[in-house]
């Protein structure tokens, strides 16, 4: 009887060995390290519950700089639909990323201080 992986190892082993592979590595040395990075998990997080986060601020916060970079500050129309979001939605983002650039201290700028 074959003995298999439990499905999140083996999409993880199967993921590592995909990437190693994209980066040039032969099948056979891919397919190792994904089973090491598997054989990692086991040994460190075997039998913990583990629960994985979506990460999905980091996904908005991604997205959210995209836009801001994408900004000219006459296109809120096409970012909407390039983003597949609402003009108001835009706006939004423009603003909070605003308001995020007003918060960041600017380290570069000429300092006031005389010695």
């Amino acid at each position: 009887m074959e003995h298999r992986r439990h499905e999140l190892l083996e999409d993880v082993a199967d993921h590592a060995s995909r990437i190693v592979t994209d980066h040039g590595i032969d099948t056979e040395t891919a397919t190792q390290v994904g089973a090491a990075i598997a054989d990692h998990l086991c040994q460190h997080w075997g039998g913990q519950m583990i629960t994985i986060p979506k990460d999905y601020r980091f996904g908005i916060a991604k997205r959210d700089a995209e836009i801001w970079a994408k900004f000219n500050g006459r296109n809120h129309s096409e970012l909407a639909r390039e983003f597949n979001m609402t003009t108001r939605g835009i706006y939004k983002v423009v603003e909070r990323m605003r308001q995020r650039d007003k918060t960041q201290p600017d380290f570069f700028a000429p300092n006031d201080c005389q010695d």
